[in-house]
């Protein structure tokens, strides 16, 4: 069975949330939104937006970070009898020109996650481009692997049963920290990944909530957890990697 929905956290993106809205639905893909404990006026637009055939939303009290967001609306969305999810985000940095191409990608290989990997433009904050560099290395090492081409990039489609299963047997990242976090983990698990290049521009409604210091040092964190678990893993990642 291949049943797909978009899960979308949102924070404070009442202007293009709409706009991220409407061209999943012009393609036919419901919507799961996630409002992680906006401000007033932004949960006015989400409400409005819940009013329409195939709009979803759940509604977090406390702010839980892009990561404990994106993981309700993915509970959310195996709740409701889905089996596949893409990771969209709000702020209109996709390209949702290319989501009937991850979509047929992943109705092709439905045991597959579909990771996007970015083709950036000029808008992308050059600190946050280098940061990226240095977490793809430091997902090779805890990989012990060049599987995984993109770690940060948010645009996805999981397969459900095989992702809450790690998300509901490990500690994995609530934040900025949770697009990598989740990507190694499912690694170890031997998950089947695909790759699709995707254009990403920042951001279409001028709002973004990664933090350059706060969130880099997060994400520094996660890496040496990371490390760790990979050392602890080491002898079965090894022996499956003999095994193909």
């Amino acid at each position: 069975m291949h049943n797909p929905c978009a899960v979308i956290p949102v924070y404070n993106h009442e202007t293009a949330i709409g706009t991220v809205v409407d061209a999943l639905l012009a393609q036919h893909l419901p919507c799961i939104l996630v409002d992680d404990a906006s401000t007033p006026s932004c949960a006015k637009v989400l409400d409005a937006l819940a009013e329409r055939d195939n709009v979803h939303l759940v509604r977090l009290t406390l702010n839980q970070g892009k990561g404990g967001a994106v993981m309700t609306g993915l509970r959310e969305a195996a709740r409701l009898g889905f089996s596949h999810a893409l990771q969209v985000d709000a702020d209109g940095q996709h390209d949702l020109h290319d989501v009937a191409r991850f979509i047929e990608e992943s109705r092709a290989h439905p045991d597959a996650m579909i990771c996007g990997y970015p083709l950036f433009d000029e808008s992308v904050p050059k600190g946050r481009l280098y940061a990226r560099y240095l977490t793809h290395v430091m997902v090779w090492i805890n990989t012990l692997s060049l599987q995984i081409r993109d770690s940060m990039c948010g645009f996805r489609v999981y397969p459900l049963a095989p992702t809450l299963a790690v998300i509901d047997s490990a500690r994995v990242g609530k934040r900025m920290d949770f697009d990598s976090d989740i990507l190694v983990r499912l690694s170890w698990r031997n998950q089947p990944m695909r790759w699709l290049q995707t254009s990403v521009h920042y951001p279409l409604d001028g709002v973004s909530h990664f933090r350059l210091f706060h969130d880099n040092a997060l994400i520094s964190s996660m890496h040496t957890r990371l490390f760790f678990g990979m050392v602890l893993r080491l002898p079965l990642i090894l022996w499956r990697r003999w095994r193909t």
